[in-house]
């Protein structure tokens, strides 16, 4: 049976062409959704962007057809735009502000199923609170996950390694020819096999081909790079992705304190300053704030960037001094010394759109902000002989229009997984105190 979706403001300011991907049914825009995206329109950033680009896509319906009357679309759909119906039908409980915008959408729901109560009328929100009102008025609910290929929980994501029991002999005979024909089952290039005996401690570890046929013996490092030696076999395995210069693209997930952001930073500083394979290591971040905001920051570029790179100038200093490069003035001056040379620098992601960037060594650290079209954007960015790194914990998000399933980082691991190019890891055991993995296991 078709549907009829009425989308909230979010939807289209998270996902502008939302209003394409619901097949042959009826997509409803109420009118005061576009009245509160026109307020959106001017901001410089992505949800900018969509406000804009969402204005546009109507305005190509509208001159096709009436909005309001409805537009066919490509799917066997429509496209209506609505006014609210409601007047003179008081359709929302005592006590709820009918000025506002988020009752009006509610308002304009319960108009539709008075009016259609044969089609099934839906409102898509990626406001949790919207549907939980919506859900306590009787109106069916649910989150925008048409943009992710996923739509499972994030503990049953692709972590980059499989385990596979096999006999005390199979060990043996791996550790030999150091290759092996994989059985049947969804093994993924550059995806790590744990080979382990039941009852037993013998194991070994294995990289999966770029045929999917063998797994072959991982070379490990566990003796690290640049003062910094891996503490867990999960970090050792991270290593191995980061220094492996057939990867383009290596995306590092886990909980804080797993050492995604440190081991990133240790290998392009290896990369870039000591085996000279790449020109420069650059590293960024969205600048998303974790709290209230704190207002404009005065100075240049670098200064307004300080306080959000706080986090990786902590790991740069700390691997410059496990380098035992002395002082924490002295590991400043080498910091500023790499500056200089053109060998480090620290970007804004505005800045990354229309920049072609060859032989780096890039590093985006949480990158679980970041939207599906902004990590699109930045890994079109990277040129000839480039290497990019993302870094996030999908659990700690801060945009407000993100999710676990819905990031830009848990959409490119599982639309770019399986390519030869890629490798993915889920470090899972913290390493910054004790202290620090009991809260990030039980708070």
């Amino acid at each position: 049976m078709k549907k009829l979706f009425v989308l909230d403001t979010n939807v289209l300011l998270h996902d502008a062409s939302a209003i394409e991907k619901f097949a042959d049914n009826t997509v409803v825009i109420p009118l005061v959704v576009i009245d509160e995206i026109d307020t959106f329109k001017g901001r410089q950033d992505v949800v900018g962007r969509n406000a804009r680009e969402i204005a546009r896509l109507l305005d190509g319906y509208r001159a096709r057809s009436s909005l309001l009357e409805g537009v066919p679309t490509g799917a066997g759909g429509e496209i209506k735009v609505v006014v609210d119906g409601a007047a003179g039908v008081d359709e929302l409980p005592p006590g709820l502000d009918k000025n506002r915008v988020d009752n009006q959408i509610l308002r304009q729901c319960l108009t539709l199923k008075r009016r259609h109560p044969d089609i099934p009328v839906v409102l898509v929100s990626k406001d949790v609170n919207m549907r939980l009102r919506a859900d306590a008025l009787g109106i069916q609910a649910e989150n925008y996950l048409a943009d992710h290929p996923r739509g499972v929980p994030h503990h049953e994501a692709y972590s980059g390694i499989f385990e596979l029991t096999v006999s005390e002999e199979t060990v043996s005979r791996f550790y030999q020819e150091r290759m092996l024909p994989l059985p049947e089952g969804n093994y993924l290039p550059n995806a790590f096999v744990r080979l382990s005996v039941d009852n037993s401690k013998s194991s070994a570890i294995g990289v999966v081909s770029p045929n999917r046929e063998t797994v072959h013996l991982a070379n490990l490092n566990s003796q690290g790079v640049w003062g910094l030696r891996p503490r867990n076999l999960r970090q050792t395995l991270a290593l191995h992705l980061l220094l492996d210069p057939s990867l383009a693209l290596v995306t590092l997930t886990g909980r804080a304190g797993t050492g995604k952001t440190l081991i990133a930073l240790a290998a392009g500083l290896q990369m870039v300053v000591e085996d000279h394979k790449y020109r420069k290591l650059l590293v960024s971040r969205p600048i998303i704030a974790f709290g209230r905001e704190i207002g404009y920051l005065p100075g240049g570029k670098e200064e307004k960037l300080t306080p959000w790179m706080a986090a990786v100038n902590d790991n740069l200093e700390f691997l410059f001094g496990s380098k035992g490069n002395g002082s924490r003035g002295k590991q400043g001056d080498m910091i500023g010394y790499l500056q200089a040379n053109g060998m480090f620098e620290v970007e804004a992601l505005t800045y990354m759109r229309g920049r072609s960037i060859p032989n780096q060594f890039i590093i985006i650290d949480e990158a679980q902000n970041l939207t599906p079209h902004e990590i699109k954007t930045i890994i079109s960015r990277v040129g000839e002989g480039t290497k990019l790194v993302l870094t996030g914990d999908v659990q700690q998000i801060d945009h407000p229009f993100l999710d676990d399933l819905s990031n830009g980082l848990s959409n490119a691991i599982e639309r770019l997984k399986g390519s030869p190019l890629v490798g993915h890891l889920t470090l899972d055991k913290g390493e910054r105190s004790p202290l620090a993995e009991l809260a990030a296991s039980r708070l």
